[in-house]
Order: C-alpha cells, then sequence, then structure tokens
C-alpha cells in the first residue's frame, strides 16, 4: 500500500481483516488469497491473532474452501466464540447442516456460551439442511437452556426453516405468536415458502403483509408473480406487474461472474458484451442439447427471458429458461479452465430451477465440478447431483 506522499506502508491487522471481510462479503477468491498469501509471509505468528484467523475462517467458507476454514480453525492456538460462528455458519451455508450441530455441540461442551449471532448461524444452517426437528429443538433452548431472547432474526430462520419443509401452518402461527411486530424479513421468508409449495392464499396475505413494510423491495414482487406463474394465475401475474410499473419498480437484473487469471469475468442474461460471446453461446446450445438428449427434456432451448416475459407466442405461462448469467459464467469456466478445476461462480440472485438442472446434467456430461454462490447458499454440482440435494 501507498501513502500520499509515496512512502509505503504496511497494512496492519486491523486492515487486513477488513479487506478479507470484504473479499468475503463479495466472493473475491484472488484477491482474498492474496492477502492470505502475504499475511503468512509477512505474519508467520498469525495463527495467535484470533480476529485475523476468524477473517480467514470466514473469508475461505464464504468463498467457498470449506476444508482450508477447518483447517484454519484446527490449528488455532485459542478460539472465540467468532471463530466458532464463522465455522457453523460456512457449513450452514454448504447444506452440512449435520456437522454444523456438531459443531455447536462441540463449542457448548467446550464451555463456551452461544450468543444471538451464534444461534442465528445454527437455526440457519439446520433450515438449509431441511433438519426442521433440530431447529425447532434449538429455537426452544434458547431461553431454557442459553438465557437468550429470540430476536427477529431467530424468528425469520424459524419461519424459514418450517416453511422449507412445507409446514406453512406451523410457520404462520409462529408469526402470530410473536412478542414483537414481524418486519419484512419475517414475512418475506413466508412468501419465499409459499413460493416453493405454490400455496397462493397464504402467499397473498405474506405479500400483502411485506409490501406495506418494504413496498420498495422487488423482491417480493417477483416472489408473488412467480407463484401466480407456477400456479397459472395470469390475471395475478398482470396485477402484480401493475403494481409494480405504478410504483416505478424494475426487477433487479441476474448477473453471475467468475474470476479467471486475476480478472473477473461478468455475465448477465442474453448479455452478448463479452469478448467471448459468440464460443460462449454455441456452448451453451450444444450444452442444452447434450441435456435434452440425457434427460428427455426440452433441455432449456428455444426459451430466452426478455424482458420478463414469462408466457409463449400462445399465451401459456412457462417458466423462463434460456441464456441465464450462470449458463454463461459456467461456459466461460469450461472454456477456459485449464486442468479441469472446479468452476467457482457468483450470482447475486437465487439460482432458477432451469439452471439447477442444467448444471447438475452438465456437471456429469462435462466431469467437471460447478460450486456455485446464490444469494442464500452454495451449490456444489457434481457427478449429476448438487450437494443441496435438492432441497432449497
Amino acid at each position: 500500500m501507498r501513502g500520499p506522499d509515496g512512502c509505503g506502508v504496511e497494512p496492519d491487522a486491523v486492515t487486513l481483516v477488513g479487506v478479507l471481510s470484504s473479499c468475503a462479503h463479495l466472493g473475491a477468491r484472488r484477491i482474498g488469497l492474496d492477502v492470505e498469501r502475504d499475511v503468512r509471509e509477512r505474519l508467520p505468528g498469525f495463527r495467535a491473532n484470533v480476529q485475523l484467523c476468524n477473517a480467514l475462517i470466514n473469508f475461505h467458507a464464504r468463498c467457498g474452501s470449506l476444508p482450508q476454514a477447518r483447517q484454519l480453525f484446527d490449528e488455532m492456538p485459542k478460539r472465540s466464540i467468532v471463530s466458532w460462528t464463522a465455522l457453523i455458519a460456512g457449513y450452514g451455508m454448504h447444506g452440512h447442516g449435520d456437522v454444523a450441530v456438531s459443531l455447536f455441540e462441540a463449542m457448548v461442551s467446550e464451555g463456551i456460551q452461544p450468543d444471538n449471532v451464534a444461534m442465528v448461524g445454527l437455526l440457519s444452517a439446520c433450515s438449509h439442511a431441511g433438519m426442521h426437528s433440530e431447529g425447532r429443538k434449538y429455537f426452544s433452548a434458547m431461553e431454557s437452556a442459553y438465557h437468550l431472547r429470540p430476536t427477529l432474526e431467530h424468528y425469520t430462520c424459524m419461519v424459514d426453516l418450517l416453511g422449507r419443509a412445507g409446514h406453512l401452518d406451523e410457520a404462520r402461527d409462529l408469526i402470530s405468536s410473536m412478542p414483537m411486530l414481524a418486519d419484512g424479513a419475517v414475512w418475506g421468508a413466508l412468501l419465499g415458502a409459499c413460493k416453493i409449495h405454490k400455496d397462493v392464499e397464504m402467499g397473498e396475505e405474506a405479500f400483502e403483509r411485506v409490501v406495506n413494510l418494504e413496498p420498495t423491495n422487488v423482491g417480493y414482487y417477483v416472489l408473488m408473480a412467480n407463484i401466480y406463474t407456477d400456479t397459472g394465475q395470469l390475471d395475478g401475474v398482470a396485477k402484480v406487474r401493475a403494481m409494480m410499473r405504478q410504483r416505478g419498480l424494475r426487477k433487479e437484473p441476474g448477473c453471475s461472474y467468475v474470476e479467471h487469471r486475476g480478472k473477473v469475468h461478468l455475465f448477465m442474461a442474453d448479455d452478448h458484451s463479452h469478448p467471448q460471446a459468440k464460443r460462449i453461446y454455441e456452448l451453451v446450445v450444444k450444452l442444452e442439447q447434450m441435456v435434452k438428449e440425457k434427460t428427455g427434456g426440452d433441455g432449456g432451448g428455444g426459451v430466452v427471458e426478455k424482458n420478463g416475459d414469462k408466457t409463449t407466442a400462445s399465451g401459456t405461462a412457462v417458466r423462463l429458461v434460456g441464456f441465464h448469467s450462470e449458463k454463461l459464467a459456467v461456459a466461460f469456466g469450461l472454456l477456459n479452465g485449464e486442468g479441469g478445476g472446479e468452476v467457482v461462480v457468483i450470482k447475486n440472485l437465487r439460482v432458477c430451477g432451469d439452471c439447477h438442472s442444467f448444471l447438475k446434467t452438465v456437471s456429469a456430461l462435462s466431469n467437471r465440478v460447478f460450486l456455485v454462490r446464490d444469494a442464500s447458499r452454495f451449490h456444489r454440482f457434481e457427478g449429476g447431483a448438487c450437494s443441496c440435494r435438492d432441497y432449497w
């Protein structure tokens, strides 16, 4: 680093922690790995710095390198509750709820009292893994065993956990029993669950509540429109779109990026701006045809997202498929990946169902591993399967 007078300025541990935290948030693996390399070269005793090790654990976990995160954790001579929480949350993001629960129990057995942040990480891990019984148990134990009063974040985790598991009525009853008013995140979690299970009636209630609380959050309008689309209610889709137009809201565009040779390559749906666009699109079309032949489906070909339309020429509602950003990013990774290594993709939105099925099949056809971090979790596609076990 250089100061304003041109003199070299050595970053201290506080600076490095801040940079690593930013890399973890953005999924900037290359920069984070450069920082770690610098730390190991200049600070051979860095393992004694708990805050710096915690930042490295969080970075590796959130950027897809769980083995490195676990190794750093195991090598620490002294750990704080932040160390445990970072690893628990990391395993949760990757869908390894059983490991997250084991780590939590090990933490408690070592005499470390969990705090509210640790409980959010644990409950979220149970939610992503479909461990609703365990989630109920730990939520109930918060006050009785750990003397922690549940906050809105904990209720959000529980509504998400119960809703994902199909217990929509129980999730709705939990909201009614809350000792505080539910916020947008709580109702949004219920709305997301209604999308998964195609519950229009409860979805409409959740949508009405959440748009009153967060009227400019576009994601909730998209969720409700998708519920109507999935159930063939085109009038409902039109109603939601009209609301968005009246309020001047536009859907956030999906984007995905891949790091390659020190550069970030960003892709958006139906985007032809990349220098390798012609080769990328040719490969996506080829892969979709291979997927179609293997699965007997339509392979996602022939329907391309344009301006958010969700209907065919005949007016029939369909799920949007085609040149979505994660497909383009994976194709770029396949074209440019030396040595057949893992292709890592960071996406700003949730992976759609079509791309999820596509990537599972392509991982088997290409004998490659794709690691995709979307807005809420990691998906590791390998050998025709995903680490989420289709529970997402």
